[in-house]
């Protein structure tokens, strides 16, 4: 996994767990990677990497 992609998976588990919404980690079309509310999202589904869920156990 690159350094950009684990960075991206800690902010988006940071994002889920302080603020209790679904967070969705998706490649961006430049190369890099996003981070942002699931509910929000509505980029091509083919480009999500991890959905994080505080919800889920």
């Amino acid at each position: 996994m690159s350094q950009a992609l684990s960075i991206a998976h800690a902010r988006g588990w940071n994002l889920a767990t302080t603020l209790m919404v679904c967070i969705t980690v998706f490649h961006a079309g430049n190369g890099e990677y996003g981070v942002m509310p699931s509910a929000e999202y509505d980029g091509d589904p083919a480009t999500i990497i991890h959905e994080f869920d505080p919800f889920q156990p």
